[in-house]
């Protein structure tokens, strides 16, 4: 015992000399960078590949695979958000949705309706194409985790939604809510649910948070009187009403009208 105590003495003694023998002969030395060297190194899909790896993780692939190219309903025409100049058949279609699946919550739990659904252009990110309508095709459309709010907005935030609209000049899907362009680009005839805009009531107006939170210049949310977090994802808002259907029919009813 008193021999390996004295063993294990001499082994730190010897670790603390050769540590601080590698600092001083450090400190010695003057060191200067000549020259930095590189190369490309191409990444495939093959690169870097095991056989244990890819056995691990095949089995998860295929069953996440199988889940997303679940067959949930079938769409007869392909629906491109670049084809229309002020409303398109996917982003009617979206926002009518919206309006549809998300009063299943709203009005279970707040017993209201929402009024209309506003969402934006640039939040669709794949084309709905004709054919099996999957899972997988709700994950492209939607790929982010937006989730569906209602906002509480006076007449005067439904104005500034069809201001909104006009001044940028894009196809934003845009649901329970209809009006006219003029010819100096003001909007008139403004509908809410059929009915003229009043402007003294409280309208309740879907969207997803990230437009709720004043994204995409969204500002007259920042008015809202009330937000309600439904927690239902966009995602699953078109998953459940795929599930729902069997073919797709997209919206043809004219929503914004010019003179």
């Amino acid at each position: 015992m008193v021999k390996l105590k004295k063993y294990n003495g001499f082994l730190k003694l010897f670790v603390i000399f050769l540590t601080l023998f590698s600092i001083s002969s450090c400190s010695t030395k003057n060191y200067n960078l000549t020259k930095i060297e590189g190369k490309q190194l191409p990444v495939s899909e093959k690169a870097g590949e095991t056989a244990e790896i890819e056995n691990f993780i095949k089995p998860y692939r295929d069953h996440i695979n199988k889940d997303l190219d679940n067959v949930l309903a079938y769409c007869p025409e392909t629906l491109d958000k670049s084809t229309g100049k002020w409303q398109t058949g996917i982003g009617s279609l979206m926002a009518d949705v919206c309006i549809q699946r998300g009063n299943i919550v709203f009005n279970a739990r707040e017993k209201k309706n929402i009024d209309v659904c506003l969402l934006n252009h640039g939040g669709i990110r794949a084309i709905l194409p004709k054919g099996n309508v999957t899972t997988r095709t709700a994950f492209e459309i939607m790929p982010f985790e937006n989730s569906l709010v209602v906002m509480a907005l006076k007449g005067d935030q439904i104005l500034d939604i069809a201001s909104y609209i006009i001044k940028e000049k894009k196809p934003q899907p845009l649901s329970g809510m209809t009006f006219t362009i003029t010819k100096d680009n003001k909007a008139k005839d403004i509908m809410v649910q059929g009915k003229p805009l009043d402007l003294n009531k409280t309208y309740y107006v879907a969207t997803n948070d990230y437009l709720a939170n004043g994204g995409d210049s969204m500002t007259f949310f920042a008015k809202s009187t009330q937000k309600f977090d439904l927690n239902y994802k966009l995602r699953d808002v078109l998953i459940d009403y795929f599930k729902e259907v069997d073919t797709v029919v997209a919206p043809k009813n004219i929503r914004i009208t010019e003179e």
